[in-house]
Order: structure tokens, then sequence, then C-alpha cells
């Protein structure tokens, strides 16, 4: 981030603005809206500007700027339409450690000023750091026909009442828990809507008196191969309703950005070759979690589901009596295959899809290598790519063709995503060289990839002949930077 978003109180405090045309005008009525106390300078004021003089709801404290002017200021704006005096301006506030804002000059800018959404005393402020205000203007528009009006009315009310409540639920998490649910009353929603201040505190206080008893739960998340944006709506809404939240290695930064900002957030992943948190741990700090009464969140990569464990999980869950929900993910096989342009499945080239983990344990049983190594259908492969020598032998030994298309994705969906592609007898170097996480892809669809491929990952295409094997690169245009 540039800019620290905060609020300011500025009621009674002074605020210096230097200019007296429109542009200041429309600085100095957003001040008097928050109560600050407006000093003008500017060789002549606005007609408005005047009539607020007049009205004593400004100060004109003189007709040219100096820096005695800004000895006891809070914050100052330079809207003049002379460059080099809003210059000096800058450099003076800055030598005596004052915000000041230059309007429409970045560059000479401490602080700025965002379009804000008004539903007193929820406000929302949006920016661009000064780089696309149209597209902040764009959104402030999309956000004002989405936010209900009533937000102000519901908020106010809750004031009133929010020291009752804490005498009423002493834990953090009972008061988070009951404020959730009256938001969502419907009853409250509709009498603040309908302007009933009265009949909304009536279903505030029969809501405050019901019994609230703290009951812990475990939700099994899945976030989705990477890119944040695939994380499902209702995955959303669940991460930011948790108070703790146990990730593993495959979730993104993106998808961790989104999680509540003071919940707590426990890393329990495991990577191969790495310091791993044991799969018995993880279960007992979901159950010590819930057993607190606490919101848990298993925030699993791809879909808890497809080979995360995520069974193994409930089970120990319901031997301990913690009431849980599943949230699906987008797993990597449709993920990355999709972004990589690999269709699993094809009229022309696969009839079926296979998904396979690469490593199994110890006492697992044999895969099935007749019924993999099967032509005309797509194989995906989960953490196999130490694996990846014995699985091209075994494949060819029960009848794949040696030259059988196959890709290796690393980062799918990410911006550093890479596809390396090249035959089934080259797959040991191809997952060797791949950076991890990779996904393994192997079939005649995976042939379709050069021409399908519309996200901008870097493919790598291995060619080889009987004693050389090189790599050639090609790179493709992500469709966002053509939008």
């Amino acid at each position: 981030m540039d800019y620290l978003p905060i609020f300011v109180d500025l009621k009674q405090r002074p605020v210096l603005v230097v200019g007296g045309g429109h542009v200041a005008l429309r600085k100095i009525e957003a001040l008097l809206k928050v109560g600050a106390q407006v000093r003008v300078v500017a060789e002549k004021l606005h007609d408005v500007l005047q009539q607020l003089q007049q009205q004593k709801q400004i100060d004109w404290i003189g007709q040219r700027f100096t820096t005695e002017q800004l000895q006891s200021v809070y914050l100052v704006i330079a809207a003049t339409n002379d460059s080099v005096l809003n210059r000096q301006i800058f450099l003076a506030a800055e030598a005596k450690q004052r915000l000041v804002n230059v309007v429409d000059d970045q560059a000479h800018c401490s602080y700025i000023f965002p379009s804000i959404i008004d539903r007193s005393p929820v406000q929302i402020a949006i920016s661009s750091g000064g780089t696309a205000p149209v597209l902040v203007r764009l959104l402030r528009e999309k956000l004002e026909a989405l936010l209900p009006q009533n937000l102000g009315m519901m908020a106010k009310i809750s004031g009133h009442w929010r020291e009752r409540v804490k005498v009423r639920f002493t834990h953090l998490t009972q008061r988070r828990r009951f404020w959730e649910k009256l938001f969502t009353n419907q009853e409250f929603q509709r009498t603040t809507e309908n302007q009933q201040p009265e009949q909304a505190a009536l279903v505030l206080a029969q809501q405050l008196n019901e019994e609230s008893p703290i009951q812990g739960e475990v939700a099994l998340v899945g976030a989705g191969p990477g890119d944040a944006g695939l994380l499902t709506l209702k995955g959303l809404q669940t991460i930011q309703q948790a108070d703790v939240v146990l990730y593993d290695a495959l979730v993104s930064e993106q998808v961790l950005e989104l999680v509540r900002r003071d919940a707590d957030k426990v890393f329990v992943g495991k990577r191969a070759g790495k310091h791993s948190v044991a799969q018995t741990e993880t279960n007992q700090l979901l159950v010590h979690y819930a057993n607190q009464g606490k919101r848990v969140v298993r925030l699993k990569g791809g879909d808890p589901f497809v080979f995360g464990r995520g069974g193994e999980e409930l089970e120990v869950l319901k031997a301990a009596g913690i009431p849980f929900t599943v949230v699906p993910g987008i797993t990597a096989a449709l993920g990355a295959t999709a972004y990589a342009g690999i269709p699993l499945t094809h009229r022309d080239h696969a009839q079926t899809a296979m998904f396979i983990t690469g490593h199994c344990q110890a006492d697992g049983k044999p895969l099935q290598w007749q019924t993999l190594a099967q032509g005309n259908q797509t194989l995906v492969v989960y953490m196999g790519t130490i694996n990846a020598a014995e699985l091209s032998r075994q494949l060819q030994l029960h009848g794949r063709r040696a030259d059988t298309p196959v890709a290796v994705i690393s980062h799918g969906t990410l911006p550093q995503q890479q596809v390396r592609s090249g035959k089934l007898s080259e797959l040991a170097i191809l997952a060797e060289s791949a950076e991890k996480p990779a996904l393994i892809v192997i079939g005649e669809v995976v042939a379709l990839q050069p021409h399908l491929n519309w996200f901008g990952a870097q493919a790598i295409q291995f060619v080889s002949t009987q004693d050389t094997l090189w790599q050639m690169q090609s790179y493709s245009t992500p469709l966002q930077q053509v939008a």
C-alpha cells in the first residue's frame, strides 16, 4: 500500500486552506461537514465563501500565504491555480511536519482525499492513490447502488446499545456473534429500512435477552488452486466469519489476504522435503479451538475432499461431537488445467478423466497401472513430481505410448504460472525442472495447449532428438493486459 487509510476527527481542529475559488470551496464544504475550524488564505473569495465568511463559518485570515500561518494548524490544503505557490506551500508544510494536500498534484501530497460513500456513521472511503480517479468514481457508483440506505440507522442504534451488550456478553466471541445475528435479522433490517428506530431497538432488546451459549464449530473450506478470484462466495463469507484459520502450504497469499484481519492464522502445512505439521497435530488443533467455542476454518488448497484429507479430519470432529460444514473449492485439476488451456475431456481426444495422487501411504493399495495406461483418457497426477520417473516407466510398460503428450503445470492460476510440455518419455526431466508445487497432466488433450492457451503463463516445450534435449520458450499475453 502506498497510503494508510485512516479516518481523522477534525472537530474544532484548525485547517488551513490556501485558495478561494471553486476547488477550494469543494474542500471547505467537506471540512465544515465534519466540524473543522477552517482558515482561508486567498486574494479573493468565491461568492459562497464570502457568505460563509460573513456567517462566521470560516475565518479569512489573509490574502497572501506566509509560513507563520502553518504554526497551529492540523492539516493544510493548497487549492490555488499557481503551481509555484502550491509547491512553496507543500515545502513549507513538510518542513513543519504538517500534513498537506495540493489539489490534483499527487507528487505534492502527504495525504489524499478519497472518494466517500456516506451512510453516517458508516463511511466507506475508496482511493486509487491518485492514479485513476475515474475508476474510483465508477466503483463508488456501483457501491452506492449496492449498499442499503439503512446502514446508518443500524449503526446508530447499535452504538446506543453497545455498552449494554458488553455488560450482557463479557466474551468477545459472544458479542461478535450477537451483532452478526442482529445485523442479519430480517425484522431488524425491515424496521431500520422503514425508519422505525423504536421498533428496531425492541428487536435488539429481545435478541439481547435470549440465551446465547458459545458453541464451537469447524468449516472445511476449499481455497481453490491459487487465484483468489476462484474462491467461492460462500468460502469468502466463511473465512470472513472465522475466529481461527488453519491453512496449508497450498493456500495462496491472495486468498490469505481475504481472511478477517483479527482472526488468528495458524499454518499447518505439509510440503515434501520441508518442515511439516503432522496430521494428528492438525486434528488436535481443530478440536482444541472448537472446544474453546471458536469458529474454526480449516482452509485447504483446492478442494477439501480431493486429496485434501478432509474426510479424515471430519471423522475426528465427528468423534469429538463438534459440528462441522464443508465448503467445496475448485480443485487444481480443474483450475490449473483450465488456466493452462488444457481441456480435461474432448470428443476427439479423451472421453474420461482420472485424478490420482503421486504418493500414497506406505501400506496403501498399488495403483492399477493397466487402467491408468489406457489411451483416450486424461490422467491428472497430484503430488507426482518426485515419482515422475516411475510414473512414466510404469505407464509405458503397461501400454501408454512414449510420445503421449504431457504437461507439468507450476503455480497454476497464479501470475507466475508455468506450463512445461513434452512427451511421456520426457516426463522425469520435465518434472525435475518444474517449480513446485506442480500438477502433471498426461493425455492427448495436452496437445491442444499451445492453441488454447489464454492465460499469461510461460509455456515451455521440450523437444528431443536421439542425443539432445533442449527447450524452446514462447510467451502469450494475458487477457487481463489486453483489457
